[in-house]
């Protein structure tokens, strides 16, 4: 059996599309799946539908896998359905073929801090997400404190580049390039570092490539995605402003607003609850996987927001297929 077989569940997101590509560029045998069967993937890439709900069909597509990785992100409306029985149906996947689990993870179960969240911040969610989240997360390390299966959680701040569907996606970026208002939820003058999506690929693959160490585990735990330093919102929109030209102007959403427009707009419908994070300091301290990995360098601001407008301008398959046509920028 070839243990260098990756299988990405969820493969078709910003997340799971961005971690399929870094696992080729690995040179890792990599099996997308994802309900359809389908998507825009190099020849190489086996595509597989299956449902990760579905246990029996998470042991078959995981059969002969080194590391799975749960890359699942249901519609918010389907979160309490869906998610519970995804993360159940990668841990057996997993278990089944002996494979380390890596768990893609957000930071939404540390609620409302004033500093930077570590992986040792108290969990004291805000809202029913979040505490969703907390216990996800906890399944997948309660798999691995039991020795069901070796688990290891991913985790990122609020994701940006190409595909992702976030408060700093097309509403943001988007709208920028197609020269309407862009629209900022909270605060512009709090610190903040958003994750680029390319960086969180790459910890996750280096997650599910590392080995163990019994001195210093790298399995059973948290990892933070590393950052550059923070920065604002104000400078983020002006670095987006920048690469674009436009002179349309910034539309400011903050926590009351976006509970009115839940009515009219889907993501103010189901994240109004989280808006929070905007309009306090949302610092992702990852300070611990820096150390233990040295050499992992942050996408710099300019460089990130650059291929996301790269991207928007021409969504390509790949998200990192437009780098080199991108420019940097930086605020004007």
């Amino acid at each position: 059996m070839e243990r260098d077989l990756h299988v990405v569940v969820g493969a078709t997101g910003g997340t799971g599309t961005a971690l399929v590509h870094e696992l080729r560029r690995r040179g890792h045998r990599v099996r997308a799946v994802n309900r359809a069967g389908t998507g825009r993937y190099p020849g190489d890439v086996e595509v597989v539908a299956a449902d990760a709900t579905d246990a029996a069909a998470m042991r078959e597509v995981c059969a002969g896998a080194a590391a799975v990785h749960n890359c699942v992100n249901p519609p918010f409306a389907a979160w309490t359905s869906a998610f519970p029985a995804a993360v159940r149906g990668t841990i057996e996947g997993a278990a089944a073929a002996g494979a380390r689990l890596v768990f893609a993870d957000d930071t939404w179960m540390y609620g409302r801090v004033d500093a930077p969240m570590t992986e040792s911040t108290p969990v004291d969610p805000v809202g029913g997400k979040g505490v969703l989240r907390a216990w996800l997360a906890e399944m997948v390390l309660a798999a691995h404190a039991r020795g069901t299966c070796r688990t290891v959680v991913g985790r990122a701040g609020e994701l940006y580049g190409p595909l992702v569907e976030s408060v700093l996606g097309d509403g943001l970026f988007g709208a920028a390039v197609r020269g309407r208002p862009p629209r900022w939820i909270g605060a512009l003058d709090r610190p903040l570092t958003p994750t680029y999506i390319g960086d969180f690929a790459r910890l996750l693959a280096t997650l599910g490539d590392e080995p163990d160490d019994a001195d210093d585990p790298l399995l059973g735990r948290v990892w933070h995605v590393p950052h550059p330093a923070p920065l604002t919102g104000r400078e983020l929109v002006g670095m987006v402003r920048a690469g674009t030209g436009t002179r349309a102007p910034l539309l400011r959403i903050g926590s009351a607003t976006a509970r009115r427009l839940a009515a009219v707009w889907p993501l103010a419908r189901e994240g109004a609850e989280l808006v929070y994070q905007f309009e306090m300091p949302f610092v992702v301290d990852g300070s611990a996987f820096a150390a233990r990995f040295p050499d992992f360098a942050p996408t710099p601001w300019a460089d990130g927001v650059g291929r996301t407008l790269a991207w928007y301008r021409d969504p390509v398959p790949s998200p990192d297929a437009a780098a080199a046509a991108c420019v940097p920028v930086v605020a004007g």
